[in-house]
């Protein structure tokens, strides 16, 4: 017998407040549940004027002698005995038998309704990147058939893996090789591709989007997965031909067409977007100079001595790197033929490269109205603050967060889908700092925070032979940070205990070597 046929309890009595409502589940639907004068009453949260879950949130009263909800969003009034709306006779929710009993709310669904299938959703996704695309298989192994989708992307080409951009600069890797979403991909789900053809503005109003072609979209959801911008520098010369950034597809074939010729390049910016350009073009015969704001290589996820160890390393294969220093100009008239130095000095160079990190695109939301901050706000569900709209990936900010790493994207993905597909409850509650990146061929890890301070203590393991270096902070016999460099096999373990909290007191003296756990198992 079906779960909607018989009585299940959906939650504690205690949870729902008098004369108010909460959203449950009963077989993966939304279900609000109001509870007024100590009788409970049913109906489904999803409100068919505006097409969100929202009923369970709506203020409950009397109108006309008839128990009612009104919607938080349109104000139409629902009858919490019939579904049927006051104020529109073709709109109804579905009913549900409620009831109470040892302290649980239990609920059916009456045998003899029948409720309506609802109709294929208008999805219209906005980026055709990695989080977006991540998001639609999600959604698609949730709820294959519950929605039309049509895909707006401002590049030409179908979804591909941006990771492996340094690969392609490099020549390790084919431009096939990183094709994840061939057309074929869409064609075989239904959906509808508009592949170089961003999207311009939205109607929020209307339910609308609006591409650059001057093709429209109705939606019933949208996701925004917009991405992030390069950031470029505010100083003289950055117009000039031979200037440009490490971020897409159209960027590194860019970046090839310089390298051909051979000649020098100077890379601005020594975070990991730089150093992979730098080694790309170092592999393709340029002669490359990185030039570094701050005092060490990628100071968001390495120390000191883990930055100096790679500097090194780098510099033995034939990287050349200037740091600290800032770059003031980039000299040339029509093309760029170097930089110059905030102490004078200047490089020459016939490429330029700008990779001093990236900025959430969240000029399409502010225009629509959305909030925005550093990113496009939206909370645990990936929701933004207009409830028929949902973004994920470097596009958002969620709690005071911006992101750039792919673990994350995927988390959120999983949420987002999740209530798209509306079969689940499922938060988004943040992402722990984690990085595993290899850098040149090495592998480093960062995790927590391993900033030196009162009450800290550090491990620290360091074999310039090997080129291993390991790095715990300590603080109350807690690990509050690690860093590896050469050899992150233990990265994992370091971050459980990370994000545990865990007492490593009694395994203070082999923390350095691992889990003890993982010492002690017998050989296979």
């Amino acid at each position: 017998m079906s779960s909607e046929l018989r009585w299940t309890s959906v939650g504690a009595l205690a949870d729902v407040l008098p004369d108010s409502g909460v959203a449950v589940l009963l077989g993966g639907r939304q279900i609000a549940v109001f509870r007024v004068d100590d009788r409970l009453y049913a109906i489904g949260n999803h409100d068919p004027a505006s097409g969100v879950n929202v009923l369970a949130r709506g203020i409950v009263g009397d109108l006309k002698g008839e128990l009612v909800v009104a919607s938080p969003l349109y104000k139409h009034h629902f009858s919490l005995t019939s579904g049927r709306c006051l104020e529109d006779p073709s709109l109804s929710v579905p009913t549900y038998d409620a009831r109470a009993a040892d302290g649980q709310i239990w609920l059916r669904r009456p045998t003899a309704a029948a409720e309506r299938s609802p109709a294929r959703r208008r999805l219209v996704v906005v980026g055709n990147g990695m989080a977006a695309m991540r998001t639609l298989e999600e959604l698609l192994a949730l709820a294959p058939d519950a929605h039309d989708i049509t895909v707006f992307g401002a590049e030409p080409e179908s979804g591909y893996n941006r990771i492996l951009l340094s690969a392609l600069l490099a020549g390790e890797r084919t431009r096939e090789e990183l094709v994840t979403h061939p057309a074929g991909w869409y064609r075989e789900r239904g959906i509808t591709l508009h592949a170089g053809d961003p999207i311009v503005r939205i109607d929020r109003v209307r339910r609308r989007v609006c591409a650059a072609s001057g093709t429209e979209a109705a939606y019933d959801r949208l996701l925004l997965a917009t991405g992030s911008l390069p950031v470029v520098l505010p100083i003289p010369g950055r117009d000039l031909e031979g200037v440009m950034t490490f971020r897409d597809l159209h960027d590194v074939e860019r970046m090839l067409g310089a390298a051909r010729t051979g000649g020098s390049a100077v890379v601005i910016g020594g975070g990991l977007l730089g150093l992979e350009a730098a080694n790309g073009l170092h592999a393709r015969g340029m002669q490359v100079t990185v030039v570094h704001l701050m005092s060490h290589l990628m100071e968001r996820q390495l120390d000191t001595r883990a930055g100096a160890l790679l500097q090194a390393q780098l510099e033995e294969r034939g990287l050349r790197f200037i740091l600290p220093a800032q770059t003031v100009a980039i000299l040339g008239s029509h093309r760029a033929r170097g930089v110059r130095l905030h102490d004078g000095r200047e490089l020459a160079a016939d490429l330029i490269v700008m990779a001093v990190g990236v900025r959430p695109n969240l000029g399409l939301a502010a225009a629509a109205g959305l909030r925005c901050e550093r990113g496009i706000l939206v909370d645990d569900t990936l929701q933004t603050f207009d409830p028929a709209i949902y973004a994920v990936g470097e596009c958002v900010q969620h709690r005071n967060v911006v992101f750039g790493l792919v673990a994350p994207l995927w988390q959120q993905a999983r949420v987002c889908a999740a209530h798209l597909a509306e079969v689940g409850v499922r938060r988004y509650g943040g992402s722990q700092e984690a990085t595993r990146l290899k850098v040149g061929g090495v592998d480093v890890f960062s995790a927590g925070d391993y900033a030196e301070r009162e009450g800290r203590e550090s491990l620290v393991i360091r074999d310039a032979k090997r080129g291993i270096y390991k790095r715990l902070v300590l603080e109350n016999d807690r690990v509050r940070g690690a860093v590896l460099y050469g050899d992150t096999r233990d990265g994992s373990w370091y971050q459980r205990l990370i994000d545990e909290g865990r007492d490593v007191g009694t395994v203070r003296d082999q923390l350095m070597f691992g889990d003890p756990a993982a010492l002690e198992a017998p050989a296979a």
